[in-house]
């Protein structure tokens, strides 16, 4: 921007090398120092995929959750994209935070890859739409967003070393595509991936950085490396990136300071760096007496009214027999609600994208709510979590005292006995202050029995119930960093038996080591008494027989989709399945809702009445889920991704990194469209969803430039068609996928309206990278679908060069 320019070049001038260096360097976990004698204030980040942590993981500073980046995706709406994003961005100014750590638009290579929760999508042009729209709405706040992560981080394993190989036709079609749009939407900043990509750390990967990313797409923000993604002093320096993150183990500082003065690195490429950071600087309001990008932040929003929609509008009807759904609240005397995840839903996935929502609607929780008059009997059945939950609920009195001890003390009450944080420690405390963190109750048990304790998490322990020590020891593997650690914590569980109503004191102590509170993990789990494995089953078995409709929620663990690690199968943990088969088995009307960010496997699909996939929908899970139910709302969501039948059809399935590579065989083929070339039906195609209407497809009108589709909401409900394009060549062509989404758009509508949408079709539909994007002239049938495997309407358009000027 042109006016930060001339503010900028005389800032610039008056900084010598180890200052420019400085502002280019980590201060601490999550911020950039400033500098005061130019009127600089210090650039704070957050990671913050589904909310906004802010410097800390503040137990006493709640975050607004939004459902996961697959549920965003799965409502095929930029638009409400940007509402995420407006939320996101207000929560940022709220919590002191200038720069974003998201959205992440790394495409769902594989279903195994551990973070596909936090990703679009598989097909980059709606990836890339919805990663724009989230872009418009946290900037339209004034503060910067952070595209991640550049590029090839499409899984976990040995992400910080490997070597990912992709011939440069799928790099620009698929890879890059969603980044590009990104950086065209306006994104003020990148992060660099922790991999290589054809040989080249990206850290360090200036084809990819200096020369793609900065001069042939104009990029004129701030790449940042990925938290110790860089490795090498004068490499990144020379490679494109611009501020590394964060302090510990950080490559520049003194070092290149260093460098600079031995000739290795010009200094005219540092002052690039720091025209970019002040750059931004100036746009999110730190440079003082320059006017920010963004003088006044729009209206604020409920975040709880947005997180509710944006659950409603992603979830996805895959299955309704017999119009089982919605169901009919006056025609219904008991249900049964059945499945761990049930009483503790799956609101988020695990990793950096973890946040502590201010409240939790579970599913149990909002059908109650809804169904009033109407006996809701609960379940168990089974329980897919390795880790017992967090103690929580009414037997713990008023709630857990944690109580933070050193050279300075501080306490604070939490509603579950879960502490997690990075970087800032609670009530303003250092590291250096925190030697020790206690979490204390009163717990009255209400079954008599033995019940299990648990400490899970990384350090050394002391739990004491009643006044006895039940457990002391370390829960530290040996030659575990403290971020594997974080991601893979540890569990030890203790029997105690207790007598019904009889109060005992609960106390678990944990010992830090000096500097070391920065990153603290630590949970007390609790289990009443119950059945074992199987009378859980039989207990779940007997109510659905009893009820007017069984529904069941399964789902996926933080053990089984986090950052740090990928999937070791598609198959949901534990006994869920054998759950879901008796208990439909018991009732035909069984309502399977499926609560995991990524694809699973559904062995019991074709025998259960409905299966409603809900992703990790956020805080206001439960109560979304009630209106889909009950038909206050409609299902809105499509897939973005293909869910398999069986894990061995997918196209992209197996991650090996034997000799740190990984080879992008496939090329273009890549999710649906490797599912296409396989010709292997999956379970649910890409963009499929049922809705509660039904829609007819009128017309199609196609041109270069644009579809035209006119829809007629044939049904007897209000209701929402996301209508997709396709496009592909007639003549089969074997270097080309039979077809890819060309374009698509949300439509909604009374019954008995028509509806006439005018869809984009961006000139790369018609597009390949043969060293420069070429235009394929020829024929092209394009489809006006309801889903990929579920075409309505098709047209021949016959692509033609422009003729010659007269």
């Amino acid at each position: 921007m042109a006016q930060y320019d001339e503010v900028i070049e005389p800032l610039l001038a008056q900084l010598d090398l180890s200052e420019k260096v400085t502002l280019l360097t980590g201060a601490d976990f999550w911020s950039v120092p400033g500098l005061p004698r130019i009127g600089l204030g210090s650039l704070v980040m957050s990671d913050g995929p589904v909310g906004v942590r802010g410097t800390g993981w503040a137990p006493d500073d709640p975050s607004i959750t939004l459902p996961s980046p697959t549920a965003l995706a799965a409502t095929w709406d930029p638009d409400l994209a940007r509402t995420a994003g407006l939320v996101l961005g207000q929560e940022s100014r709220r919590k002191g935070v200038h720069l974003l750590l998201g959205p992440t638009v790394n495409l769902q290579r594989t279903p195994l890859g551990g973070r596909h929760f936090e990703c679009y999508s598989e097909d980059p042009l709606l990836s890339g739409e919805i990663g724009a729209g989230l872009v418009a709405g946290v900037q339209a706040h004034g503060v910067g967003t952070t595209v991640k992560h550049l590029v090839g981080n499409d899984f976990e394993t040995d992400r910080m070393t490997v070597d990912v190989r992709i011939d440069e036709r799928a790099l620009r079609e698929l890879y890059l595509a969603p980044f590009e749009r990104a950086v065209a939407a306006g994104s003020w900043g990148v992060m660099s991936a922790y991999n290589a990509v054809n040989g080249l750390p990206m850290a360090s990967n200036g084809p990819l950085q200096s020369d793609l990313l900065k001069r042939e797409w104009g990029f004129d923000g701030v790449v940042v490396s990925d938290w110790r993604a860089a490795r090498s002093t004068v490499d990144a320096a020379l490679g494109g990136l611009d501020v590394a993150m964060p302090a510990m183990e950080n490559p520049w500082g003194e070092r290149l300071v260093e460098a600079v003065r031995a000739g290795h690195v010009p200094e005219d490429v540092v002052d690039d760096k720091v025209r970019r950071v002040l750059r931004l600087a100036a746009r999110v309001g730190l440079l003082d007496g320059v006017p920010p990008a963004v003088p006044a932040p729009p209206a604020e929003l409920d975040g709880d009214t947005v997180a509710h929609e944006v659950a409603t509008r992603s979830f996805v009807l895959a299955r309704n027999e017999n119009f089982t759904l919605p169901l009919e609240p006056a025609a219904l005397t008991r249900v049964a609600v059945i499945g761990a995840l049930a009483l503790d839903a799956r609101v988020l996935g695990g990793g950096s994208a973890q946040v502590t929502p201010p409240h939790v609607v579970s599913p149990l929780e909002g059908l109650g709510r809804a169904l009033s008059g109407v006996d809701v009997a609960y379940a168990v059945g089974a329980d897919p979590r390795p880790f017992l939950p967090a103690a929580r609920g009414t037997e713990w009195g008023e709630g857990f005292t944690v109580t933070l001890t050193g050279a300075r003390a501080h306490a604070f009450t939490l509603p579950s006995a879960a502490l997690r944080w990075i970087g800032d420690l609670p009530g303003g405390l250092t590291p250096d202050d925190v030697t020790a963190i206690e979490l204390r109750a009163i717990f009255t048990p209400g079954d008599d029995g033995e019940h299990t304790f648990a400490v899970s998490g990384f350090g050394t322990f002391e739990l004491s119930v009643g006044g006895d020590s039940r457990f002391a020891g370390t829960l530290h593997p040996a030659g575990a960093g403290r971020a594997e650690l974080l991601l893979s914590p540890r569990e030890h569980r203790v029997g105690v038996r207790l007598a019904a109503g009889v109060p005992v004191e609960v106390v678990l102590r944990q010992r830090i080591a000096a500097g070391l509170a920065h990153t603290v993990a630590t949970t007390l789990g609790h289990r009443p008494p119950g059945p074992d494995a199987d009378g859980m089953i039989a207990e779940a078995v007997k109510i659905a027989a009893e009820s007017d409709v069984a529904v069941v929620v399964v789902g996926t663990t933080e053990q089984v989709e986090s950052e740090g690690f990928d999937r070791p199968s598609l198959a949901l943990p534990g006994r869920q399945d054998e759950l879901v088969a008796q208990v439909a088995a018991a009732n035909p009307r069984t309502v399977v809702v499926v609560n995991a960010g990524s694809p699973v496997l559904l062995p019991w699909a074709d025998d259960v009445a409905a299966v409603l996939l809900t992703w990790f929908p956020g805080q206001a899970a439960g109560a979304a889920l009630a209106d889909v139910l009950l038909g206050v709302a409609e299902p809105g969501g499509r897939l973005p991704t293909t869910w398999p039948r069986r894990a061995r059809d997918c196209p992209v399935l197996d991650i090996d990194t034997t000799g740190g590579v990984v080879g992008y065989d496939e090329g273009v083929f890549v999710g649906y469209r490797g599912w296409l070339r396989a010709g292997r039906p999956p379970r649910y195609a890409f963009g499929h969803g049922l809705g509660y209407t039904t829609w007819v497809y009128e017309s199609l009108e196609v041109g270069p430039d644009e579809a035209v589709v006119t829809v007629l909401n044939a049904g007897a409900r209000y209701g929402r068609e996301v209508v997709q394009i396709y496009a592909g060549p007639t003549e089969p062509d074997p270097q080309r996928p039979r077809c890819w989404l060309a374009g698509f758009a949300s439509v909604a509508a009374h019954p008995g309206e028509r509806v006439t949408v005018h869809i984009p079709l961006p000139e790369r539909t018609w597009q390949i990278w043969d060293s420069g994007w070429r235009t394929v002239f020829g024929d092209y049938d394009v489809t006006a679908a309801h889903a990929l495997d579920d075409p309505r309407l098709t047209a021949t358009l016959t692509l033609v060069p422009a003729a010659s000027g007269a």
